[in-house]
């Protein structure tokens, strides 16, 4: 059958690819930290799509990540409140538009067996990532609730899963880093203990966030971002088991091992993230943009209400 001239079947085609090619196409910067995984969950499970997003996924670290922003290579990104103060500080113009997750013991620092305190690490060597990054951040936020600063020791730059490595292979006197690298340290008592985490100190609060001019030409696809990782959330309430899997092969684990990893964080609902940015955020974000400053990643306060954008959570 034809209709003016046009076969049916290519009518059909043309009407199925119209929604595809409709999609708006973003580029999002994450690491493989526990607390980013429902992006590659609504990625892999088709929310994005669904929502209206051909979406990109890219695994670049944490202290090379604004780089990435400001070349113009990808448009939002997943990371600490403390970090986008940071990378709107130097330069790099960032809106958070979203709460992610909140550690509750994912984050930690690692010892040696004979470390008795955080006080004895006075002249030792920790392996954590480069200023601006959560793992200097959070070494720095330790130290300095128990009297040092990130002065008193010698900070040997290494990212969280190598960190973790090289403790367990008996490497430097300290480490920091998260989940799921933390619980290979867990795994390996012989090698040394875990002295403190985020239960210890709550203090990583990951957001998520484009650049301004990406949020202003596209509004409705920051609504349909904003949508798709609440819908994310959801599904792992609804099918935990699914869930797991997916976002524990994106890490090379298994949904039961992924789920252990999972057990130290706590995702963000849209009634949680109303919340948040009602209160907490906005003293977290002062004390911790007062420590950045102290700690020389950055040399004035950026204007910590101009960086945030809650309209798409309402």
């Amino acid at each position: 059958m034809k209709l003016i001239g046009i076969p049916a079947a290519a009518i059909l085609a043309a009407i199925v690819a119209t929604p595809a090619a409709a999609q708006t196409k973003v580029t999002i910067a994450i690491s493989g930290w526990t607390g980013f995984a429902p992006l590659t969950l609504a990625k892999e499970a088709g929310i994005f799509a669904k929502n209206g997003l051909d979406v990109t996924i890219k695994k670049v670290p944490q202290a090379s990540r604004h780089l990435a922003i400001a070349s113009g290579d990808v448009q939002c990104a997943a990371t600490t409140v403390e970090t986008w103060v940071a990378w709107n500080a130097n330069g790099v113009a960032t809106t958070q538009l979203f709460q992610l997750d909140k550690s509750y013991g994912a984050d930690g620092m690692v010892v040696r067996s004979g470390t008795a305190s955080i006080k004895d690490l006075k002249g030792k060597t920790v392996a954590a990532s480069a200023p601006g990054t959560a793992p200097y951040f959070t070494l720095a936020w330790f130290l300095k609730k128990n009297g040092l600063s990130v002065k008193d020791v010698s900070v040997v730059n290494m990212e969280p899963g190598p960190a973790a490595q090289a403790f367990i292979a008996g490497q430097n006197d300290a480490a920091m880093t998260y989940e799921p690298y933390l619980s290979a340290v867990r795994e390996k008592p012989e090698a040394g203990k875990i002295i403190a985490t985020t239960l210890d100190y709550p203090m990583i609060m990951d957001t998520f966030g484009c650049t301004p001019k990406f949020i202003a030409e596209n509004e409705t696809a920051v609504k349909a971002l904003t949508k798709s990782y609440f819908d994310a959330v959801d599904m792992i309430k609804t099918d935990q088991a699914k869930s797991y899997e997916i976002m524990g092969a994106d890490v090379k684990q298994s949904g039961e091992k992924f789920g252990s990893s999972a057990q130290y964080l706590r995702w963000q609902n849209q009634e949680e993230n109303k919340k948040f940015f009602a209160g907490d955020f906005q003293k977290f974000s002062k004390e911790a943009a007062e420590l950045l400053l102290e700690i020389g990643v950055i040399k004035e306060i950026p204007d910590l209400i101009k960086i945030v954008d809650t309209r798409f959570i309402q």
